[in-house]
């Protein structure tokens, strides 16, 4: 509450964030280990002056939306969205209790707002009627024609970028969806529609940190480092197998799989950086499934597992420690074949070979020793 109004605010989270790419909606995508939306959530939740917050989502992710939030203090509950965020905002505002004075309307896509400009915006709703978050304009903006050719060059201390959240007395975004769904105008935020109901919009200052969350490029970038091991002993039963490459060699190496000890340094590595575990947790040596199969296979499924988590690989830096064979010329396809397996460029891929300088049991020619680091990206 701020000078005896009570203040609600509107979560807009229907959209599917096609551009995003990622599968899911943005509003879902982690950051911080916490989900988009629950971060924008929090910040009202912590806001001094907001009595109740309300969120509008796609009736396939009600539920979703529901268990993130639930036992979030101010949440007050789900609206179902509608075809356009228009229609969304407007199901939110059904929701709205009789003694709410004041409406925040704001972007579940923009989890970095903090206190400062949500009291800016309430404070200066609850003074004037209707108040925006604003940032002057960084780029020149010129005007295109209809043949694409530019037309003229707009004065750029004279443009803003608008930002959400956006406040409005509540009698006037009642009146101004009204007038808009009767003359079936649909407009880019609510400042458009409550500009075209004649009433006065005041700005307050924003933040170029308070982004919208659009393209996978505006997603603050994770790093985890993951590192891997593995040894194999030699067999003279078995074929040498090392990343995916079958090497001539009167020794292979024994293991449940195809023992290729690269691989499993690798994907141990993998698994290491997003916190999955190891190879012995989801590929055991207990389950015949895994009896003789390649581990070419089984990187794939450190991919699935990668993905579904939401990572990207950034690099891989693999080194083979052997006395013998010299592997020197199968290592280029050895990185073809872990690079286009994990579906990233071969650049991405460095893999080296050592001997211990006949030290230890490698040098002694009992097996051959592995070890990785990778960097993954989380988006």
């Amino acid at each position: 509450m701020y000078k005896n109004q009570k203040i609600a605010v509107i979560i807009a989270a229907a959209g599917f964030g096609k551009r995003m790419g990622s599968g899911i909606p943005k509003q879902f995508l982690e950051i911080e280990g916490k989900p988009v939306l629950v971060k924008t959530a929090l910040a009202f939740s912590r806001n001094q002056y907001v009595d109740g917050f309300f969120v509008v989502t796609a009736k396939e992710f009600a539920e979703k939306t529901q268990e993130l939030l639930k036992g979030i203090e101010k949440f007050q509950g789900v609206a179902e969205g509608g075809a356009e965020r228009q229609d969304s905002v407007y199901n939110g505002l059904k929701l709205l209790p009789e003694d709410i004075g004041c409406v925040l309307v704001h972007d579940a896509a923009r989890p970095f707002v903090t206190q400062e400009i949500i009291n800016a915006v309430i404070e200066k709703t609850v003074e004037e009627g209707a108040a925006v978050a604003a940032v002057p304009v960084k780029d020149t903006i010129k005007m295109v024609n209809e043949s694409g050719r530019l037309s003229c060059t707009l004065p750029r201390n004279q443009l803003k970028s608008i930002q959400t959240p956006q406040g409005f007395q509540r009698e006037w975004i009642v009146k101004a969806y009204s007038q808009a769904f009767s003359e079936k105008f649909y407009g880019t935020d609510d400042a458009v529609l409550v500009e075209r109901a004649g009433f006065p919009i005041c700005l307050v200052d924003g933040d170029y940190t308070n982004i919208k969350i659009t393209t996978k490029e505006d997603m603050p970038m994770e790093y985890r480092v993951g590192t891997g091991y593995d040894v194999h002993r030699f067999d003279k039963e078995r074929r040498l197998i090392l990343g995916g490459v079958d090497i001539p060699f009167e020794l292979g190496l024994a293991g449940h799989s195809d023992a290729d000890v690269l691989v499993h340094a690798v994907m141990d590595a993998l698994l290491g950086a997003a916190a999955l575990g190891d190879i012995g947790k989801h590929f055991p040596d207990t389950d015949e499934r895994y009896r003789g199969i390649s581990s070419m296979k089984l990187l794939e499924q450190v991919l699935q597992l990668l993905e579904a988590s939401g990572y990207c690989i950034g690099n891989i830096d693999a080194t083979i420690i052997a006395q013998e064979p010299k592997l020197m010329p199968f290592i280029e396809d050895m990185k073809i074949n872990i690079a286009e397996t994990l579906k990233i460029s071969h650049n991405k891929v460095n893999i080296k070979a050592t001997t211990t300088e006949r030290l230890g049991f490698t040098g002694r020619k009992e097996g051959i020793a592995s070890e990785a680091v990778c960097i993954l990206n989380k988006i």
